[in-house]
């Protein structure tokens, strides 16, 4: 038995696939979005994203306090979960990189689109979520379309994927080794 199947202390080998982090980006549809205030200390809010190219695209208004603190320093975080996604939970990336304030009506226009398009794909799919049912795409357009908006682009540098299937896998071979080597001790 190897160390890494005895305990969870080197979980490297449980790493999130290239192909189900993209599909995990492309079903989660909220991510945890985190920057330093200008103390330092981290914060974070769920929010809304919308994965393009590579990137990841989210909205706010221009009061909230993370568009301030992006505005002074872009560096920032993201963590996104598949619970709640059609691969179920246990699997997760944790993205250190940029973020960038976009103000332009055309990138506004294009991401408050793309946004609303996907909440309404995933009202269809999660009946009873009163936040995403029966929305109109233009309805909500008109709803984020104001001057106070902006749009933020994060663009990750460095990542972080973890596949608790793969962990599980590999429980399950370690509890039956630990169980043929229980049986074999009372010999």
């Amino acid at each position: 038995m190897t160390e890494q199947s005895v305990n969870y202390d080197d979980v490297k080998r449980y790493r999130l696939d290239p192909d189900r982090e993209q599909e995990m980006l492309k079903t989660a549809g909220e991510c945890t979005f985190i920057w330093a205030n200008k103390a330092g200390h981290p914060l974070g809010v769920t929010t809304a994203y919308v994965p393009v190219d590579g990137k990841i695209w989210m909205t706010a208004t221009r009061e909230r306090v993370r568009i301030k603190a992006i505005a002074r320093d872009g560096r920032s975080a993201i963590v996104v979960s598949s619970k709640g996604t059609p691969m179920g939970g246990g699997k997760t990336v944790t993205y250190k990189g940029h973020t960038v304030i976009h103000d332009d009506k055309e990138t506004k226009l294009w991401m408050y689109g793309l946004l609303a398009a996907g909440m309404a794909v995933k009202g269809a799919q999660d009946e009873g979520n009163e936040f995403t049912s029966g929305i109109d795409p233009d309805m909500f357009i008109r709803f984020l379309d104001t001057p106070e908006r902006i749009v933020m682009e994060f663009t990750a540098e460095m990542s972080i994927p973890f596949d608790g299937d793969k962990m599980a896998q590999g429980t399950a071979q370690a509890y039956a080794e630990f169980a043929a080597e229980d049986e074999n001790s009372k010999d």
